[in-house]
């Protein structure tokens, strides 16, 4: 059902003819013009990175929550509905409120040239501006610098979660370079949080911080995270904290549990931390799927849905699936043409007995399931083509009565999963 906000945000799409144009200029136009709503809101946490993002931000809510205290959200971008996106004080935007907020920017913005992720941005810091809460979490779009949440002049805190390879057309092509975007989030005196780094990145991130005056709390350095007997084992120079193991599945959430704990000691609500690694929800992030009629199609099976899609990625799957033991995995894999697909099917490799490439639906910077499925057999997997999810899903079935399918590539295919599946 195509509600008043779908077609706000349908002419939006039309305002800006490149999808991505890394620039504040035009964001700090229209702020002005809304009175500046970026100067009003409740304390920032603004949080970059490549890997990670999403669900430190989904723990650090989570925390903070169990604390009782109120929090706003922006994230990006969306799996099934933009309104996903915006959560007002702990639950997602109301259909009239998001219209309404819209509308208004879309006045207030005229016939001036501007992009989506700009404009909705703005419209989410409106939003967030107009309605009482304890903190707003700002999770980064794409890189940090120039990126359209980085308009806040004094946050509470910054966080970056581990930076690796990613949309290097736009942010450069080193880890340098790209910690150095990332690293434009920081300000001057304010605290960051600075998961595991690689030696350039941690370089750039602590050379800026010297510069800005930026206390660090850097992993490894000041604060450390581990397994031990089946619990999280978290320590920094106030003491240690036992907790259990984090809700959300893979060996990879325990650094990104670390980070979130990281955050709320830094912010004074330390005592959140088991209610951040226990009740944090993050979809499309090694998420199984329990119901609807994907499900269905693998009668005896189990499906899991993850939307990670560059090496690092990748590699965060392959660790987890390491962990659940040695049954080999079907794979079904969409991904966009921007992506470094070998790079992210490389680690799967040594687990997938079959991959199954299909397009993503609706999305004009699909690959084709013909270059998916050569790219996953130049990486060391078996691929065939698929002209859908539900077909591949029955292919394997009939194959496999108890098949482990993982859903992969890219988070635009997640959220049509998440829309078919119900």
């Amino acid at each position: 059902m195509t509600t008043g906000s779908d077609a706000l945000l349908a002419r939006m799409m039309e305002f800006h003819p490149k999808i991505i144009d890394l620039t504040l200029d035009r964001v700090w136009r229209l702020l002005a013009a809304l009175d500046h709503p970026e100067r009003r809101l409740p304390p920032v946490i603004h949080i970059a990175g490549t890997n990670g993002k999403g669900s430190t931000q989904a723990m650090i809510r989570a925390g903070l929550e169990g604390v009782g205290l109120s929090v706003h959200a922006y994230t990006s971008p969306h799996l099934a509905r933009f309104h996903e996106r915006i959560r007002l004080a702990g639950d997602l935007i109301a259909e009239d409120t998001l219209s309404a907020i819209l509308d208004e920017c879309l006045h207030a913005n005229g016939a001036d040239a501007i992009t989506y992720f700009e404009i909705t941005t703005c419209a989410a810091l409106l939003a967030f501006a107009r309605t009482p809460a304890d903190y707003t979490l700002l999770e980064v779009g794409l890189g940090g610098r120039l990126d359209a949440t980085n308009v806040v002049e004094t946050p509470a805190l910054t966080i970056i979660t581990p930076v690796s390879m990613d949309h290097e057309q736009y942010l450069g092509n080193t880890l340098g370079k790209i910690a150095g975007e990332k690293a434009g989030i920081m300000k001057r005196g304010v605290p960051c949080v600075v998961a595991t780094q690689g030696d350039e990145a941690i370089d750039v991130i602590e050379a800026r911080a010297a510069r800005l005056g930026a206390p660090l709390m850097v992993q490894g350095q000041h604060w450390h995270v581990m397994t031990e007997a089946g619990r999280l084992v978290y320590q920094d120079e106030t003491g240690l904290l036992d907790v259990p193991l984090p809700r959300l599945a893979g060996p990879h959430q325990v650094q990104n549990a670390g980070t979130a704990i990281a955050a709320l000691r830094a912010l004074g609500h330390g005592a959140g931390a088991d209610a951040a690694v226990t009740r944090a929800e993050w979809p499309a992030r090694m998420q199984r799927l329990r119901q609807g009629p994907l499900v269905d199609a693998l009668p005896g099976g189990t499906l899991w849905l993850d939307g990670g899609h560059n090496p690092a990625a990748g590699q965060a799957i392959a660790s987890t699936l390491a962990a659940q033991g040695d049954r080999p995995l079907w794979m079904i894999c969409g991904m966009l043409n921007t992506k470094d697909v070998t790079g992210f099917m490389q680690p799967l490799a040594p687990h997938a007995r079959r991959l199954y490439a299909v397009s993503i639906p609706g999305e004009a910077a699909t690959l084709s399931a013909q270059a998916t499925a050569e790219a996953a057999r130049g990486a060391g997997i078996e691929a065939v083509e698929a002209e859908s999810v539900l077909a591949a899903l029955q292919a394997i079935a009939a194959e496999d009565s108890s098949a482990q399918v993982l859903i992969c590539g890219s988070l635009y295919l997640a959220g049509n999963i998440l829309r078919e599946n119900g």
